[in-house]
């Protein structure tokens, strides 16, 4: 494994790098107060080819591989870590509509989300079950040529700020399981779609809420690939997300370390700088091995995409792995502050915040860690999963009687 960066690469980097620290940086904790994203930073973002860049050229894109995407992520969160939200986003629903959607609509929202013009979400989760997606109850069901959407969606990110997004529902009976599932590419600013938002711990600006279908009528070309793949589009995107989602995490908490090295060095406690102290560096050296070894599992597994080699246990050790381990290291780096470090003025106790939505969003360490035990043995960790839900149902049951 290589992971020097080429020419090209550093170019990208680069770029990002400085718009990162220079744009970014400065006006992450403004965005924690608004609650909002600023749109216009979106923009310039799309403009300097930041936004989708592994989307095909024929949708304007560039086409590059996973690796490159994922050096651009992580310099987008050590300035901004909810930013960076928008090219987790752009990547995974934009590669989906890319090579699902219909021509003239992958083409028109591809380009809108490129150039940052317009913002895509995802509703996928429900509120009876979060990882039990293959169970949703949302329906889709014809109506003359098309389809009408009607139930609800939970904790989608840019559930406010979205334009479109792609709709996960029930065509078929609930029987079928995840065969009877398809997506939709739906316009949000449409009569009967009602949107709210939760008042959240951390990454307010994202706006995760609630989204609900009134009977939302759909035309037959927003149906994404045909009625029953969606369950297999979405669920072969998130190897590639939660890599990316490793890269975010290790931004933010790469960033907050670099701030606590140099404090440490400036502060003075006791006649000397405390960075003299091994019981102060002793954690922040703990810290450099483990955001070392996250940033060399996470750009393997994009290696491994980018080679077309399986690479799901790797994706889910990426997902379970990072946002504890950052939520870590940040929160080391914010005691290292000692009192000032507890206020609000530093921006660690927003990284804080922030990393620690990803220890639910996109798959629990629980669902993550069964994902990598099926890897390795097999449909036995699934059905010993299914055991314990029943052995767990059947004494709740004995206790009610």
């Amino acid at each position: 494994m290589d992971f020097q960066l080429n020419d090209e690469q550093r170019a990208i980097r680069d770029t990002a790098q400085r718009f990162a620290r220079d744009k970014l940086r400065p006006q992450y904790q403004e965005a924690d107060k608004t609650g909002s994203l600023n749109r216009d930073l979106v923009k310039e973002m799309g403009a300097l080819g930041l936004i989708g860049m592994e989307l095909p050229e024929a949708h304007g894109g560039m086409g590059v591989d996973s690796v490159t995407a994922g050096v651009v992520i992580n310099e987008i969160a050590y300035g901004d870590f909810v930013m960076s939200y928008v090219q987790l986003v752009g990547g995974l629903l934009g590669n989906i509509l890319a090579q699902y959607g219909n021509p003239d609509l992958a083409n028109e929202w591809g380009s809108k989300l490129i150039s940052g013009t317009a913002i895509i979400g995802l509703g996928l989760t429900e509120p009876r079950g979060g990882s039990d997606v293959a169970n949703m109850v949302m329906t889709a069901r014809r109506s003359g040529n098309g389809y009408v959407l009607s139930g609800e969606k939970t904790s989608m990110s840019f559930s406010v700020e979205a334009d479109v997004a792609l709709i996960f529902a029930r065509t078929g009976t609930p029987e079928q399981g995840a065969r009877g599932v398809s997506g939709f590419l739906v316009d949000l600013n449409q009569k009967g779609v009602t949107r709210t938002r939760f008042d959240d711990f951390g990454t307010k600006a994202v706006a995760r809420g609630s989204v609900f279908f009134d009977d939302v009528f759909v035309p037959p070309e927003c149906l994404l690939g045909e009625e029953g793949q969606g369950f297999t589009q979405i669920m072969s995107g998130f190897d590639y997300s939660r890599a990316l989602i490793a890269l975010e995490c290790h931004g933010a908490a790469r960033a907050s370390l670099d701030e606590t090295w140099q404090y440490v060095q400036e502060r003075e406690a006791f006649g000397a700088q405390i960075a003299q102290y091994q019981g102060v560096t002793f954690p922040l050296a703990e810290a450099e091995t483990q955001l070392t070894m996250l940033r060399l599992l996470a750009f393997n597994t994009l290696s491994l995409r980018d080679s077309g080699k399986p690479h799901t246990a790797e994706a889910a050790m990426c997902k379970w792995y990072a946002p504890k381990i950052c939520v870590d290291i940040i929160h080391q780096c914010l005691l290292t502050h000692g009192h000032y470090g507890y206020t609000m003025n530093l921006p660690h106790q927003q990284r804080l915040r922030d990393v620690m939505g990803l220890e639910i969003g996109d798959g629990t360490a629980q669902i993550q860690k069964l994902v990598i035990a099926r890897e390795k043995v097999g449909r036995m960790a699934v059905q010993y999963s299914k055991e314990a839900r029943n052995y767990v149902r059947d004494q709740k049951a004995d206790a009610k009687s």
